[in-house]
């Protein structure tokens, strides 16, 4: 348990909840900010466990000082979501970072035809990542090639899906449970799931709610990590 500011040089392992439209490195900027500005540190290593898109919100581990040895351990945790699957509509993303580029019929799914799709993506699967990724072509970030409408095709990775439950289904949309392996992008997987019912699809929304036994209930949230770098501070200057 951090009892000083000194814990963080230590090593310290934070669970925090990314908030709607901030990227990964955002959350570590900030975090890393506030943590030199509370306790007077002026170096300070700081590093995520993985990436969550700006759309995303949800669990991300924060490693601080020794601590950032960990972070390969902890990116090759099993990760758990609950992802918003609409159908009928695709987008050159998979989600809602852009615009809806086709339509499609999706009258015909049901929420039998899901729970019976879902169980042909169980086990390890063949998976294209988007090109709206920051995996390299040619040396070159995808999303760079993506936006400027550049036609690639990424080498296909190999994911697991260990768990895939419909939770709900209404009005074209699907909520579903996932747990999968590192690596798994849930925007392929809306793309990939939409074709399979015979139309398109794409994410509405995704919550990550576990990295491995980590779960984003326990997690703090940014205002949370600044109320307690308060105290830590106040109570570092009573001592001064």
């Amino acid at each position: 348990m951090l009892k000083n500011c000194a814990d963080f040089e230590e090593g310290e392992v934070l669970l925090l909840q990314k908030p709607l439209y901030w990227t990964s490195f955002d959350l570590v900027k900030k975090v890393k900010y506030a943590i030199r500005h509370h306790c007077g540190l002026k170096k300070l290593k700081v590093g995520h466990a993985g990436t969550l898109d700006p759309l995303a919100t949800g669990l991300m581990i924060v490693c601080t000082g020794r601590a950032t040895k960990r972070i390969e351990e902890f990116r090759n945790m099993d990760k758990e979501y609950t992802a918003l699957i609409r159908f009928g509509q695709t987008t050159p993303s998979f989600d809602l970072e852009s615009e809806v580029d086709r339509e499609y019929p999706a009258d015909h799914i049901t929420a039998g035809m899901i729970e019976d799709r879902l169980k042909e993506f169980l086990g390890e699967q063949d998976q294209e990542p988007p090109l709206f990724s920051a995996k390299f072509i040619d040396g070159k970030r995808a999303y760079v090639l993506a936006r400027k409408k550049i036609d690639k095709k990424l080498d296909k990775v190999k994911v697991q899906f260990h768990e895939l439950r419909l939770l709900d289904f209404s009005e074209r949309e699907a909520r579903i449970r996932i747990v999968c392996s590192k690596g798994t992008y849930v925007r392929a997987f809306a793309r990939d799931l939409g074709a399979a019912l015979g139309s398109g699809a794409h994410l509405a929304r995704l919550v990550r709610d576990a990295i491995g036994e980590f779960r984003n209930e326990k997690a703090l949230t940014v205002e949370e990590l600044q109320f307690f770098l308060e105290n830590l501070k106040q109570k570092r200057n009573s001592f001064v």
